[in-house]
């Protein structure tokens, strides 16, 4: 595609199968594709790292938005210059592999609306949070219980199983991956968090674990000026919409904590009542201590 016309003819008619390529140059636009492919067919959107993909800045929209868009394969290109980078609302099976993705109003990378079974894989995503520095994550997953009434009919978000590995992530004015409550059995592995940028209102970690039955795995973690890994627990019984942030396990990472750092490697919120585990193999240097929990072998 050499046009934003013919971007968006392509995206509009895409079929399970296709390959949208994406010449170098700059698309302002509201992009969007709502087709899905199949497990058998996907559907690709590739380009270079001088395709970019923008909508009208910081105050904008999204550089891109799948919504039921399940088994696409997005490779190689740039969002920028928008509110968000890549939106995925209900959808499945979809790859978000080697983007770059950065100045942003909010944040880089979201799953949310019970997309499920995707993955995040060898992006960068950086410059985030120029609209709002408390929406600056990196990598989002699902959607926090307030908006739950808005995407999910009031019903937990479970955009679960997703997986995000090996992508860098810094200059993010809130978490570089934030997992919320509602989620369940994802992975989150081999990633470089830089938490250096966070601000006070943004996030206070490299890793925010709201989800249930997560697992961290080999990730760094350098920059925070307060902690590396944290758990959550929202609990929601009383609503019937279930109790959140259990049982995660961290595992092989590193966190190397800001010079005058006061928080923890790792810090288990409720740790009287959640069982998170916390390997030994993980490392931590400066801070206040390993973690809040005793290690496990």
């Amino acid at each position: 595609m050499a046009t934003p016309g013919q971007l968006a003819a392509a995206l509009a008619g895409a079929q399970p199968g296709d390959v949208i390529s994406v010449e170098d140059g700059t698309y302002d636009g509201n992009w969007a594709a709502s087709t899905p492919g199949t497990a058998e067919a996907p559907i690709w959107l590739c380009g270079g790292l001088g395709a970019q993909l923008t909508n009208d800045g910081h105050q904008g929209s999204y550089a891109l938005h799948l919504d039921g868009a399940s088994y696409w394969h997005l490779y190689g290109f740039t969002a920028t210059w928008a509110q968000k980078g890549v939106v995925v609302d209900d959808s499945h099976h979809v790859t978000i592999e080697g983007l770059t993705v950065y100045d942003l109003g909010d944040e880089g990378i979201h799953l949310r609306s019970n997309t499920t079974d995707s993955t995040v894989i060898g992006n960068e995503i950086f410059s985030t949070g120029h609209r709002r520095d408390k929406f600056g994550e990196g990598v989002y997953i699902g959607s926090a219980q307030a908006n739950w009434s808005a995407l999910t009919g009031g019903q937990p978000d479970r955009s679960d199983r997703n997986t995000v590995i090996g992508n860098v992530i810094h200059s993010t004015t809130a978490e570089p991956i934030d997992v919320k409550e509602g989620t369940t059995n994802g992975l989150v592995a081999d990633n470089q968090l830089d938490a250096a940028s966070l601000t006070e209102d943004g996030g206070d970690s490299c890793a925010d674990i709201k989800g249930n039955d997560w697992l961290i795995s080999g990730n760094t973690c350098t920059g925070s000026t307060y902690d590396g890994y944290q758990t959550h627990r929202n609990k929601l019984t009383k609503l019937g919409l279930g109790d959140w942030g259990f049982r995660a396990e961290f595992t092989g990472n590193t966190a190397t904590l800001a010079p005058g750092a006061t928080g923890l490697g790792f810090r288990i919120h409720d740790a009287a009542y959640v069982s998170a585990i916390v390997r030994c193999n993980n490392t931590v240097v400066g801070g206040t201590g390993f973690a809040n929990v005793p290690c496990t072998p």
